[in-house]
């Protein structure tokens, strides 16, 4: 299958640099200099997956991720010359799932996105074989792995894809604990010092998400100086 790619960029030398590498991999690219560009490429076509920048005029890269948030689950990673923690942090609390700071290496934005794409796309790779809706429940909370759809109750709680892997990884085994590194590795497959300041703030969002009260959780618990778990079903019940 051939993924399209959308690069939202609105320096030409780096848009060709990342199609050179990115043809060669078999993968369409749509490009944009733009935001307001950039969306309506998005609104015209089947996007996997969009790397945009920050520095964009008409919507800048903050903007265009919130504005595809509003609408899209597709993977969002972010390549900007801003590399303050303050910036990587906004762009991830708007739901952006990777942030690659410039200068850059074009194979580590190719591996960044191979990630993407195999970890949202590839979550069923039996799926012609075995064809029955595979549910997680665990308390209101229902996992749907065959249309990647988490409902509470009879809400759909829209996740970005980092989220999803997040929540697919804890419901698979409510009650087991894991650490900050094993959920990052689970995210991008590698782990990076820094990545558990992002991982604190994914954390943050699905509370605020899923939780009742995310200033008291009772699905996703911290356990100090570990990691994190989903409770296990009949511990939800006795809250």
């Amino acid at each position: 299958m051939s993924y399209k790619i959308l690069i939202a960029e609105d320096e030409k030398d780096i848009i060709d640099l990342l199609k050179l590498f990115l043809e060669k991999e078999n993968l369409e690219v749509l490009s944009a200099y733009n935001g307001e560009d950039a969306w309506n490429i998005i609104e015209k076509n089947k996007i996997d997956i969009a790397v945009l920048d920050i520095m964009m005029p008409k919507l800048n890269g903050f903007q265009l991720t919130k504005k595809i948030r509003s609408k899209y689950n597709i993977p969002i990673i972010i390549v900007s010359a801003k590399q303050m923690d303050s910036d990587k942090i906004l762009g991830l609390d708007l739901g952006a799932d990777d942030y690659i700071t410039k200068p850059f290496n074009p194979l580590e934005v190719l591996a960044r996105i191979r990630v993407q794409l195999r970890r949202t796309y590839n979550l069923n790779n039996n799926s012609n074989i075995e064809q029955n809706i595979n549910m997680l429940k665990v308390g209101e909370l229902v996992l749907d792995e065959s249309s990647f759809k988490l409902l509470k109750g009879d809400n759909e709680i829209i996740l970005t894809a980092t989220e999803y892997k997040i929540m697919h990884m804890f419901m698979k085994s409510p009650g087991r604990v894991y650490t900050k590194s094993q959920i990052c590795e689970n995210i991008k497959g590698d782990y990076l010092y820094g990545d558990e300041n992002n991982l604190m703030v994914y954390i943050s969002k699905l509370r605020e998400k899923i939780e009742d009260n995310p200033r008291k959780p009772v699905y996703i618990k911290t356990i100090r100086g570990l990691g994190y778990k989903i409770e296990k079903e009949s511990n939800i019940q006795k809250e």
